[in-house]
């Protein structure tokens, strides 16, 4: 409760609020007095009040009227409504409870039950306000940890999306050179995603774990990794050897995208006939994430220069992903595939520009760093 409670005495008789002040007033209550309904309802909002004592016989607006418009305020809910009246019929008393007062006090006025009603509901209302400040602090509370732990979250999120990039890069620094090989995979497994239909929560993670289908060749001897003519069945079966060894470092971890990227770099060479490798999952079995890889990574394959072939071009590539429906890859997947084709070929055009864009000034920067050296390795 307050050091000073604030009551809102209600009546059109000024002898009456007098009375009600000579009884409270030795109590430290702060007094409002008002002399009609309207009047009452505009102090109600530009005072803090604990408590109302209501007069019923009014004209223009009654007591009734006045607890009923005050009760369909929810800010005003819990504030204690004594109704003082001289009736003393069952029905007034009912209309008075419906209309939502709290208490009735009876004319004449006895101080002495008047002083022990208004201490009772004064503590009531002490208690509510101790549990709605209680729950705002509570909430504000609450509302700092969420964010405390959304921003920890977040910064972990970062944290393992960073260490994911920086392994996938390694990963494809000794095979592509590059990362717009990972970037392009990503893109257009998200493209795929998207026209599938799939939940925004698994688009992003396969926006993240996509990159992480190839770490496995980590462990592949460079002989191998980087050979320029076809593989002998010895070193096929070494290269087919990523995809266990990408799921080996990406296992037992906590984080989705992790998990997801296991998966993916277990499952991605998998064919929907059952002819793939490593484990020879057929239809379904294979995991979704995985099928959208696959035709993404053999699209890529198909229209990039690699050591061993040169890149064939965006037609051709496209009528093999065709051929591939229902043998190589997932049917729904294809029709997915080529219901964004425009923007699979965007993808590969602006990531390719970006690439070119990217290099060329990082190189001009590396060859004037050399000459700088070379300059000065001379004056001296």
């Amino acid at each position: 409760m307050k050091e000073t409670p604030v009551i809102l005495i209600v009546d059109d008789q000024p002898q009456n609020i007098d009375l009600l002040e000579a009884f409270l007033n030795p109590q430290g209550y702060e007094i409002i007095s008002s002399p009609s309904g309207e009047d009452a309802l505009s102090k109600l909002t530009c005072n803090q009040v604990d408590l109302i004592l209501l007069d019923v016989m009014m004209p223009e607006m009654d007591g009734f009227e006045v607890t009923r418009r005050i009760r369909n305020n929810s800010h005003y809910k819990l504030l204690p409504i004594v109704l003082v009246t001289a009736l003393h019929e069952k029905e007034d008393r009912v209309k008075g409870i419906e209309a939502g007062c709290d208490d009735f006090i009876s004319k004449p006025l006895d101080k002495i039950e008047l002083l022990a009603r208004v201490r009772a509901l004064l503590k009531v209302k002490a208690y509510y306000d101790l549990m709605k400040n209680y729950q705002k602090d509570l909430e504000v509370e609450v509302t700092k940890r969420t964010q405390e732990l959304k921003l920890a979250f977040e910064n972990i999120k970062a944290a393992t999306l960073e260490t994911i990039h920086r392994l996938t890069i390694a990963s494809e620094y000794r095979d592509e050179k590059t990362g717009t090989h990972i970037k392009r995979i990503s893109a257009y497994s998200v493209a795929v995603a998207r026209k599938l239909g799939l939940d925004n929560s698994i688009i992003e993670i396969i926006l993240y774990a996509t990159p992480m289908h190839d770490v496995g060749k980590i462990g592949i001897p460079d002989d191998i990794l980087l050979k320029k003519g076809k593989l002998d069945p010895l070193e096929w079966e070494i290269m087919k050897q990523h995809t266990i060894i990408g799921a080996e470092i990406l296992k037992n971890s906590d984080s989705e995208f992790i998990e997801a990227g296991e998966s993916i770099a277990l499952c991605h060479h998998e064919r929907w006939d059952g002819s793939g490798y490593p484990n020879g999952l057929k239809g379904i079995e294979i995991p979704m994430t995985s099928r959208i890889t696959a035709i993404a990574d053999v699209f890529d394959a198909l229209t990039s220069e690699r050591c061993y072939k040169k890149p064939f071009g965006i037609e051709e590539s496209f009528e093999i992903i065709k051929k591939g429906s229902g043998n190589h890859f997932d049917p729904d997947v294809v029709i997915a595939f080529f219901g964004v084709q425009d923007e699979i070929i965007e993808i590969k055009n602006s990531i390719d520009k970006e690439a070119i864009n990217l290099n060329l000034p990082e190189l001009q920067t590396l060859l004037q760093q050399y000459n700088d050296f070379k300059i000065e390795s001379k004056s001296e």
